[in-house]
């Protein structure tokens, strides 16, 4: 049976990382997509030409996605033939994680429409159109999906991840000393494990 496995990366990150999930797709084709969309409208264009150029020809596609990345394919491959998507650290309510910065920079909303956008100290530009955005897309997604998510995690709360686990019906791995960001050799282990087991 031909499978593709697809990751898509988080902010920072390179389809390069894909090379870390090769040995654990040993009979599997995996790529990484390295993707030029800053929002999910954007995304809604680019990732389906990519996943369609890609997946033709294979019996079943694994999409693994990191935090921003697994937002953004969510908001645009949910129409596709995916068997099953591995969430890392996912961004899954894109309207909360904007009212926080907006919180932390001390932005109100009037604020924000009025300016369009603000940057902040900690390197984000805060967005009027991307929360109009989120508010009026919200994600509608059936696919079968496992997630892993870091206790410490900083930009989505214990409360957001279960809530939407449970909307989706997703199963939910937690290690509680793990953060946004999975890169310890103790973290990517647990990633490892956690890869092999929900296969």
């Amino acid at each position: 049976m031909s499978r593709l496995v697809i990751y898509v990366h988080g902010k920072g990150g390179s389809a390069e990382e894909a090379k870390h999930y090769q040995p654990l797709f040993a009979d599997s084709d995996v790529i990484g997509f390295d993707y030029q969309s800053q929002n999910p409208w954007e995304a809604k264009r680019e990732f389906p030409r990519f996943f369609d150029l890609h997946s033709e020809g294979y019996n079943s596609v694994i999409l693994i996605a990191n935090s921003i990345g697994a937002f953004l394919a969510m908001n645009a491959l949910a129409e596709k033939n995916i068997s099953r998507a591995m969430f890392i650290s996912p961004i899954v309510n894109m309207e909360r994680l904007i009212s926080d910065m907006m919180m932390w920079s001390n932005v109100t909303e009037d604020a924000l429409q009025s300016k369009k956008e603000i940057p902040t100290e900690f390197g984000e530009t805060l967005s009027w159109e991307y929360l109009c955005y989120v508010r009026e897309n919200l994600i509608k997604w059936s696919i079968p999906t496992c997630i892993l998510y870091g206790g410490k995690d900083h930009l989505t709360s214990r409360e957001t991840i279960s809530e939407f686990t449970e909307r989706i019906g997703a199963n939910l791995t937690v290690m509680e000393d793990g953060e946004h960001w999975f890169h310890t050799e103790e973290q990517m282990k647990v990633l490892d494990h956690w890869i092999r087991n929900s296969i």
